[in-house]
């Protein structure tokens, strides 16, 4: 077997166990036996790393299945760009703009939802969910196309 395929698949298995295991087991866990501030504030400190492993590992499947151009390279190559483009967006846009909100709100537990600053948290943070289940469900087509 070719390094660079067996590279690509490694890339995008760790890049979608990673958002399996944040999305489905260590954010709603933490959620669960948090305050709903702390565990914000703990999964907060989190986002950083958790995209920045998304980009790297994203970026690794990229460019080896350019390099090896295997069976079914192009449709992987077009989700690839599009699961890379919407972790590149959630990192350098959504993240940055939800944590500046999330800054000026006191406390999400005593700050009601219908607070303009709590509304822009929820639409940056359910765009966010989506393009989060995007990147999920593209890399759980990928591995079956890899």
């Amino acid at each position: 077997m070719n390094i660079l395929a067996t590279i690509c698949r490694l890339a995008v298995a760790f890049w979608v166990g990673g958002v399996a295991i944040f999305t489905f087991v260590l954010t709603p866990t933490i959620f669960r036996t948090e305050t709903r501030d702390v565990a914000g504030r703990i999964v907060g400190y989190l986002f950083p790393g958790y995209f920045r492993w998304g980009v790297a590992c994203g970026a690794v499947a990229l460019l080896t299945l350019l390099a090896v151009r295997g069976r079914n390279w192009i449709p992987a190559v077009a989700l690839l760009v599009v699961m890379l483009a919407a972790t590149l967006f959630q990192a350098f846009y959504i993240e940055p703009r939800a944590a500046a909100l999330k800054a000026q709100i006191p406390s999400f537990e005593t700050t009601p939802k219908d607070h303009p600053l709590r509304q822009q948290f929820s639409r940056l943070h359910a765009v966010s969910a989506v393009c989060n289940l995007a990147v999920f469900g593209g890399g759980v087509v990928l591995v079956v196309l890899l």
